[in-house]
């Protein structure tokens, strides 16, 4: 018996840093949504617990002990079973990709082994992404990232990820921050349509952005080149980068949007997904 779970790509439309607790851990207020492209993980009952990576971007991963989704799996006190993980996603990325990959991991053991699944917030420890990619659906996510609010009323959208080739450790751009006393996000109004959240959207920031673009100058010329196509609302940083987004009305303008970026820069890793609701 085999079960598969999908790991899709985490967006912070909105990443606000809030202040700093005592023990070096940052305080966020991010609006977070999940696209529809990510890894795809399966898990069949084995002897021991391994990992097999594949994939286009498995090159980038190895299935040592620390890797995530073995953890993940050791979380919730699983030793035998077997976990092919296909990943699509970049790592380092911004996304949440390691993240998504161990939540996935959680739903398909626990759906293999008839158990419940944890609360979210207990699952924080592998990692301050975990509880919003355990939930999976648009939240407001504060503090460490164990305080997740799922979020209804979002309008349809569509996004274009779009990332340079370059990889950032988060603890570099975290140090590379000026400020860690931001106000909170504002509050989020009813949204009509797309051209809405935007216009919300415009109003709030991603305080890593700045830091993250220090370190690799290439973020910004990748915020650019998303807000110049046709029928691009907004751009702007993911996570601790270097993945950008250009949020967009309808699939055909970011359908669009993507296959130009392609071609302008073969280089990049793009892809065009919608909002998940």
């Amino acid at each position: 018996m085999t079960t598969e779970d999908f790991a899709p790509a985490k967006v912070n439309l909105a990443l606000h840093v809030t202040g700093r607790r005592a023990d070096g851990y940052h305080l966020l207020d991010s609006l977070v949504v999940f696209a529809g492209v990510g890894d795809r993980l399966a898990v069949t009952p084995g002897p021991e617990l391994r990992l097999i990576i594949d994939g286009p971007m498995a090159g980038a991963l190895t299935a040592e002990p620390d890797n995530l989704v073995l953890r993940a799996a050791r979380f919730l006190g699983e030793e035998r079973v077997v976990i092919r993980l296909t990943k699509h996603l970049p790592v380092a990325s911004g996304i949440g990709g390691g993240s998504a990959d161990a939540a996935a991991a959680i739903r398909a053991i626990c759906r293999l082994r008839g158990r419940a699944l944890p609360e979210a917030a207990l699952t924080a420890p592998l990692g301050a992404d975990v509880p919003v990619c355990l939930i999976g659906r648009p939240a407001r996510v504060q503090g460490i990232g164990e305080r997740v609010e799922p979020l209804s009323g979002l309008p349809p959208a569509h996004l274009v990820l779009a990332n340079p080739g370059v990889s950032l450790a988060t603890p570099a751009v975290f140090g590379a921050l000026r400020r860690r006393d931001g106000a909170p996000l504002p509050p989020l109004p009813p949204l009509a349509d797309v051209a809405d959240l935007a216009r919300y959207l415009a109003t709030c920031r991603n305080d890593l952005e700045d830091a993250a673009c220090a370190l690799e100058p290439v973020i910004g010329e990748v915020i650019g080149a998303l807000g110049d196509q046709p029928g691009c609302l907004l751009s702007r940083m993911s996570g601790s980068g270097a993945t950008c987004f250009g949020l967009f009305a309808d699939r055909t303008a970011a359908t669009e949007a993507a296959a130009a970026l392609r071609h302008r820069q073969p280089g990049w890793w793009v892809e065009e997904a919608a909002v998940l609701s």
